[in-house]
């Protein structure tokens, strides 16, 4: 496909164009939370693996999303830029500058401060263009219709008040209702990460989910968008355990096991949960449907004491280790 592709555009052109850089016609929205200062990239495209070509983020400093014949290096280079001390604006004229294949990119570059500039060059391919707003930027080019980013905007603008990720999710979904990449679908992306740089750069992206190769994967990204949600409340649990917090800790179980009934790992430890409280019975009646399913837990559970994760009597663990 690149070759055939870049061949059609002629030697002149082909020059300008190079083998590592994926042709990611696509659509997607950079995003600032103004509440939390958060930033995120949320991309789909009927190409592969989208999400390790168009979004980059960096806490603190900004977020940027390069397409259309995509230039990689604009990802890291807007960073630094704006690292500088550089507007969006400046640094994305600065990106331009000196790209022989500006005519053919599509670039978004927002910062911490929620200032957002985006170029779409004259020669992406119809469908094209993009919509700046407050705290926001949507793009799209080889789109089936003129309707998506706009679309994409209003999605994004009526959602406020809801977290950074499902907002953008959001967006996507109404760029999807409007008929999205001409191609079809193919791959998609969501990073978030948090408006302020701290000691802990490992922390420092709060989301970061990718479907690279899937039917539907819109549908796949919100299911993955769903389970994070789901373990944001068993590491509150876990953190409600530690703290000896029992009851909050059980709550914050109950909530994620509510969202997924059918996952062994969230029933799991549930029951590992309330069995530390002193609430053997209860546990037995969620270990025993896990047990039913996959008898290995029941080995996990022997190990559990001797790592202090399991403090009951040898009566209760042996009660646990029985059931049938």
């Amino acid at each position: 496909m690149g070759v055939s592709l870049v061949a059609a555009l002629g030697t002149a052109k082909a020059q300008v164009f190079k083998a590592e850089e994926p042709l990611a016609h696509t659509y997607s929205i950079v995003a600032r939370d103004p509440g939390t200062g958060e930033m995120a990239v949320g991309v789909q495209s009927h190409w592969f693996s989208v999400g390790t070509a168009v979004p980059w983020v960096e806490a603190g400093v900004g977020v940027v999303a390069t397409q259309s014949f995509t230039n990689k290096s604009f990802g890291l280079r807007g960073l630094a830029l704006l690292k500088e001390g550089k507007t969006p604006e400046e640094a994305l004229a600065i990106l331009l500058a000196d790209d022989e294949a500006r005519e053919v990119r599509q670039v978004a570059i927002l910062d911490a401060q929620g200032r957002v500039a985006t170029h779409t060059g004259k020669q992406c391919i119809r469908y094209a263009g993009h919509i700046t707003g407050k705290n926001f930027s949507v793009q799209a080019n080889m789109m089936l219709t003129d309707k998506v980013w706009p679309a994409m905007a209003k999605a994004f603008e009526r959602s406020e008040g809801q977290p950074l990720a499902e907002r953008v999710l959001l967006a996507m979904q109404a760029a999807e209702r409007e008929g999205g990449d001409i191609r079809g679908r193919q791959s998609a992306a969501l990073v978030v990460v948090k408006g302020q740089k701290n000691d802990q750069p490992w922390n420092d992206r709060t989301i970061d989910l990718r479907v690279d190769d899937h039917e539907q994967p819109l549908d796949e990204l919100a299911r993955l968008l769903k389970v994070y949600r789901a373990y944001e409340h068993m590491n509150a649990g876990d953190l409600a355990i530690e703290k000896g917090q029992m009851q909050e800790a059980m709550q914050e179980y109950g909530k994620a096991e509510t969202m997924f009934p059918n996952n062994l790992e969230m029933k799991y430890w549930h029951a590992i949960g309330l069995a530390n409280s002193g609430q053997v019975e209860e546990a037995a009646k969620l270990l025993r449907e896990v047990y039913k399913k996959d008898d290995n837990w029941r080995e996990l559970t022997s190990r559990l004491p001797e790592v202090g994760l399991l403090t009951v009597s040898k009566q209760n663990m042996e009660k646990l280790m029985r059931i049938k």
